[in-house]
């Protein structure tokens, strides 16, 4: 089974320092609503996976794992109550938010009862539900504390509760924001980090303003670091016209 590590970190808010993407299951059949949580999830940094029935989120659940799903009540095929039921008696803790039209929110103590964890009413505001995921993933950390707190890729070794770094058993000399941009790079492993998300997540983890001419001079310096040879990089690569990307080979 395909799975994305949640990471177990302290202090801070949103997604916290050294993010990665968490992996979120939207099962819902409202096209137009679906666009719009992707949008906004995507640019918060969460990595979607989206269902318009029962039949095609079990699908998904039995594929991969999920740090969060938000599960619609009303389907074609059936209920989220039911996709929710099916989890909890796999033993899956992940945590679960409803989204409820008005008419149906009376009804949505029976998905509480039955492993929910939130609910929220249509039409709601997006921040807000951005909000409320912060809100159960960090309550999920705290109960696992020791949960995936180290994250290992290609030789590096980060461990996320002490904020220490070493590549190929030899210590890291970092900086708090060649850290945090190494975290950012490692944990998408593989993936293109475009110029923009770092630069954004920088700015929302308090660093002082960066423009991409200073993000130039933080990767040279990263590289310096982390690189045999900085000027022919194997490990820290730019895909010129998109972003940065940390190699798994």
């Amino acid at each position: 089974m395909e799975s994305l590590r949640t990471i177990a970190l302290t202090g801070g808010s949103g997604q916290e320092n050294g993010e990665m993407e968490y992996r979120i299951l939207i099962l819902e059949d409202d096209e137009s609503l679906v666009d719009g949580l992707v949008w906004v999830l995507n640019r918060e940094g969460y990595d979607t996976k989206t269902a318009g029935t029962v039949e095609e989120a079990n699908a998904l659940l039995e594929k991969m794992e999920f740090d969060l799903l938000l599960l619609d009540v009303s389907l074609p095929d059936g209920s989220g109550f039911e996709v929710c039921g099916q989890v909890r008696k796999r033993g899956a803790d992940v945590p679960i938010i409803f989204l409820t039209a008005a008419d149906e929110e009376v009804n949505v103590i029976r998905g509480l009862d039955g492993g929910g964890d939130d609910y929220i009413t249509k039409p709601f505001r997006l921040g807000e539900l951005c909000s409320r995921i912060r809100a159960l993933l960090r309550r999920t950390r705290m109960a696992q504390p020791g949960r995936d707190s180290v994250l290992e890729c290609a030789g590096l070794s980060i461990d996320l509760l002490s904020c220490r770094a070493t590549l190929d058993g030899t210590a890291l000399e970092l900086t708090g924001v060649e850290y945090r941009l190494l975290c950012l790079l490692a944990q998408n492993a593989g993936r293109i980090v475009t110029r923009e998300r770092i630069l954004r997540k920088l700015w929302d983890e308090g660093s002082p303003y960066v423009d991409e001419n200073t993000l130039a001079v933080y990767i040279r310096r990263l590289r310096e670091k982390v690189e045999k040879d900085p000027s022919c990089p194997k490990r820290l690569i730019t895909l010129r016209g998109f972003g940065y990307q940390w190699k798994t080979d």
